[in-house]
């Protein structure tokens, strides 16, 4: 699927755009299902926020922890007001929905799994890629969360490192609507820190002192719904909050090579009962 052009492009930067990676019905399909999962989420039984900068605070919660394999929504950081009461529509207040709907969910394992996703990957060269976790992520008009500098592998460690994140934009992404911003080549950089699980409790354990970016090291990616941005898993990127009136809708894979070590400490771990599988 790649050409030798993109192959060295990715290897450059970290990163690489493929416009047109799904098409309008794909993305209205994905769009809609969340649409229904949302409608049928219980927000008086589950609070659960989604904090996109304390991960400590966030993944206390049984719900999150619970997530790994199950389908959860969580909330915006501003989506209640003083009294606890939600400050606009429940769709219009989750965070995201996650983690494992592309293998409990028909239609998200629809979008998640296929021979054109399978090329990819080993093109990537992830030959026993193995799916851990999908989020359906809203970046909601107005109060849509900041998601701070970070690298995908202090979530999903693995000797060697070979985490891979896949984004798809199912909404058209702006500077103005949060889009991603990402460091060119800083994927060669270090592992900052790390993201550690011990029973139900959870600590950003320090790694690396090296700053994270800023504006003047790193690139927006703007994206058209149906586009899919692949990155390394040391690839610092971020996201901006959104203040517009518009929101942008992305889902996104994280898969692990199943030749590579597997952390224990990781936060997210499989029953025995619910392996992990690849996108075939």
């Amino acid at each position: 699927m790649l050409s030798p052009a993109q192959q060295l492009r990715y290897q450059a930067d970290g990163f690489l755009v493929l416009p047109g990676f799904k098409s309008a019905a794909e993305v209205a399909a994905l769009r809609q299902r969340a649409g229904e999962i949302v409608d049928a989420f219980d927000a008086d039984s589950h609070r659960a926020i989604f904090s996109t900068s304390d991960q400590a605070r966030r993944a206390a919660s049984d719900d999150f922890l619970a997530s790994a394999g199950g389908i959860q929504c969580f909330f915006e950081e501003e989506a209640f007001d003083a009294t606890g009461r939600l400050r606009q529509a429940k769709a219009l207040s989750i965070n995201k929905i996650g983690h494992a709907m592309h293998d409990l969910d028909p239609v998200f394992a629809a979008f998640s799994r296929g021979p054109a996703l399978a090329e990819l990957a080993a093109d990537l060269g992830l030959q026993q890629p193995q799916l851990w976790q999908s989020m359906y992520i809203f970046k909601q008009p107005g109060i849509g969360g900041e998601v701070k500098w970070h690298q995908d592998a202090s979530f999903f460690d693995t000797t060697p490192s070979t985490v891979t994140g896949f984004w798809f934009a199912l909404e058209d992404a702006t500077v103005d609507n949060g889009c991603l911003w990402m460091q060119p080549g800083g994927h060669c950089g270090p592992l900052r820190e790390r993201f550690v699980r011990e029973g139900d409790a959870v600590r950003m354990e320090a790694l690396d002192t090296t700053p994270w970016p800023d504006r003047s090291t790193a690139v927006p990616v703007p994206a058209e719904a149906g586009t899919l941005v692949v990155f390394h898993g040391l690839l610092p990127h971020w996201s901006a909050p959104n203040r517009s009136d518009r929101s942008r809708h992305a889902y996104t894979l994280h898969a692990t090579d199943g030749r590579a070590t597997y952390a224990a400490h990781n936060w997210l771990q499989r029953a025995a009962g619910f392996p992990v599988r690849g996108f075939d």
